[in-house]
């Protein structure tokens, strides 16, 4: 009975999610079409240091405009500018600071969106309108001086395509026309915007807002109150070639394609020719060490094996021996698994255009519900191989499972949340996100995982299909070895050569992760994620084979591990890109940023040291099937 309830839990939740996606998918592609004059709304949403792109802050934090000046005050603010006020002015203020309805993606980014006073009618070009005036105390003005002094950028939304820009700038007047007339350097504070929203017929295509130095106002003294004037401007455009579908290609356009898309195309060569050179390495040596070893094994009686004295047939009877800890190492297993299922079918998502993949929180968003979603592979699996290895606690086996991942994210979300909290930073989870998560990781992540680990126990074959018996003592592996067959040796090849196939592609993706940039080619992503895999498959064999051949039979863990040591080199290489590569500082930038690069590093891990153990496994019982064995 309880059962069926979590089930249906779980099925209502997973309709609700494919019914709310499938109307924004309808959204998306149909677009809003305006009428002239019809209002169209500015939406602020948060502001922060520009190079700590993780600590952001509600737009309102700092002191902006709340509402719309009114018409008497814009006209006498008018007079003195000298500007005429547009007929379509309206008399009654328009209110800002209203909270928008936050989808799951943005919550998770630290999008807080909110309205904005802003008065735009859709076609309708202004000159020229006052905002608001504000009264700036002491404090105000601190709280805007130390804003700019940390770079600190705006976001903006029209009909979801963002907007940038920055709030103020410094300028350094020690010189002017050649004579010293001050020391230091002066703070300005940008009062005036000037938004350009392009359109193709009834529909919004292109925004963006500049700001105008000409009406910047110096906030260097911060001791004294101070009285600023906010206005705006709006500039219409006709843009009958950029449809609405493609309106968001120019933010992938003028960060990537132009400059570096050749760069993104060597990446992937650089990749296939390493899977060229390790293809023909195993199969020229390998295949030849072992034509030559089944000849000679095939040829030689049992007695005349065992005076060879060395090699991986001598180790038939112990290399099926199962590994130590079996339910961590199977549920390791079936996570690698989950989350390479997982990729593919974000990356298939993303492709086809399902997933909004200029927006990160439609990626974020969609990362949590794919995982959810195949946590039945995550079950399957490692159950599976589990009863193959003759597990007796098939249960903790799967609570292991189950928690193997989320329950890094949990210890390190707790923290980073926590420091969050104390900054007053958008990054925060609201308390409705992180019920969300939870829920869908209780009614629908462990559910599948329990769902699938039944399946395999109660309905899947449960002989492992060793090909050689397994003996009862265990053989003596030797101790001596050369420096080149030790295990640390074997760790560092194992990750440097697959690292050095994504290097280039790597740095792209943590310019898109840790910046500014959107990050859209996803087919190239999927073919270095495909060689990746590729890579790190040939790598282990090749690993492995020597390790077989120096007669040490405990391969399992080595495997996998040596498999998942690209992963380690991709968090080294983020303490690289953070000191070297990025403008980031402050514990909460280091915080957010050293927490998650962990938690991404270890989904690397588990996949490729899945990926990495499967390949093995597949390799060894072919070899040690080619050969006679009592």
């Amino acid at each position: 009975m309880i059962g069926k309830q979590i089930a249906l839990l779980a099925l209502g939740l997973f309709s609700s999610v494919v019914i709310t996606d499938s109307a924004r998918v309808k959204r998306i592609k149909s677009g809003k079409v305006y009428a002239q004059h019809e209002a169209v709304h500015i939406v602020v949403n948060k502001v922060g240091p520009f190079n700590n792109p993780t600590e952001t802050y509600r737009y309102y934090s700092l002191p902006f405009c709340h509402e719309h000046s009114t018409v008497e005050e814009e006209s006498e603010a008018a007079q003195e500018e000298d500007v005429d006020l547009p007929e379509t002015t309206i008399s009654e203020k328009r209110l800002g600071a209203q909270r928008h309805r936050q989808r799951l993606g943005e919550s998770i980014v630290g999008d807080r969106r909110e309205t904005s006073p802003y008065e735009i009618s859709f076609d309708d070009s202004v000159e020229w309108r006052m905002l608001c005036k504000r009264h700036l105390l002491p404090v105000d003005v601190k709280k805007l001086k130390d804003a700019i002094h940390n770079n600190y950028f705006f976001e903006m939304f029209v009909e979801d395509l963002p907007m940038w820009g920055y709030i103020g700038d410094i300028i350094d007047e020690d010189l002017i026309v050649g004579e010293l007339v001050d020391t230091g350097s002066k703070t300005y504070l940008f009062t005036h915007l000037n938004f350009i929203i392009g359109h193709n017929h009834n529909q919004i295509v292109s925004a963006k807002v500049t700001t105008d130095t000409d009406r910047r106002v110096d906030i260097t003294d911060e001791t004294k109150d101070m009285h600023i004037q906010f206005s705006y401007s709006v500039e219409w455009i006709e843009e009958e070639d950029l449809v609405w579908k493609q309106r968001m290609s120019r933010y992938s356009d003028s960060k990537f394609l132009p400059s570096s898309f050749e760069i993104h195309w060597l990446s992937i060569i650089n990749s296939i020719v390493l899977v060229l050179l390790l293809t023909a390495f195993l199969t020229i040596i390998l295949l030849r060490v072992l034509k030559n070893d089944f000849s000679r094994y095939m040829e030689l009686d049992d007695d005349a094996i065992e005076e060879e004295e060395s090699g991986w047939k001598l180790i038939h009877g112990d290399v099926f021996r199962f590994p130590q800890y079996p339910g961590l190492f199977c549920a390791a297993v079936g996570v690698g698994n989950q989350l390479i299922v997982t990729t593919f079918c974000h990356l298939f998502l993303a492709l086809t255009g399902l997933i909004s993949t200029t927006r990160r929180g439609s990626l974020l968003a969609g990362v949590v519900v794919l995982y959810c979603l195949t946590s039945f592979v995550a079950g399957f699996s490692s159950i599976r191989l589990y009863r193959q290895m003759n597990g007796k606690n098939w249960v903790r086996c799967l609570v292991i499972t189950a928690g193997l991942f989320p329950a890094p994210i949990v210890a390190i979300f707790m923290w980073v949340n926590s420091v969050a909290l104390a900054h007053g930073s958008t990054s925060a989870l609201p308390f409705t996100t992180i019920l969300t998560v939870t829920a869908l990781w209780t009614f629908l992540a462990f559910p599948a995982t329990v769902f699938g680990g039944i399946i395999a126990k109660n309905y899947i074959a449960t002989d492992f299909n060793a090909p050689t018996r397994t003996t009862k003592v265990a053989r003596e592996i030797p101790t001596e070895m050369p420096w080149y067959r030790s295990r640390p040796f074997q760790i560092l090849i194992a990750g440097f050569l697959p690292f050095s196939a994504i290097y280039i592609e790597l740095h792209y993706i943590f310019a898109s992760m840790w910046g500014h940039q959107i990050y859209t080619l996803f087919g190239i992503l999927l073919m270095a994620f495909i060689l990746l895999m590729v890579v790190t498959s040939f790598i282990t064999v090749a690993l492995l084979y020597f390790q077989l051949a120096r007669e040490d039979h405990r391969w399992w863990w080595a495997a996998y591990i040596n498999g998942g040591m690209t992963g380690i080199f991709i968090y080294v290489y983020s303490f690289y890109y953070y000191f070297h590569r990025s403008g980031m500082t402050g514990i909460l930038q280091s915080s957010f940023y050293f927490g998650y690069m962990a938690v991404v590093s270890f989904g690397f891990f588990l996949m490729l040291g899945a990926a990495g153990f499967q390949f093995s496994l597949v390799f060894v019982k072919y070899i040690y099937s080619r050969v006679k064995c009592d």
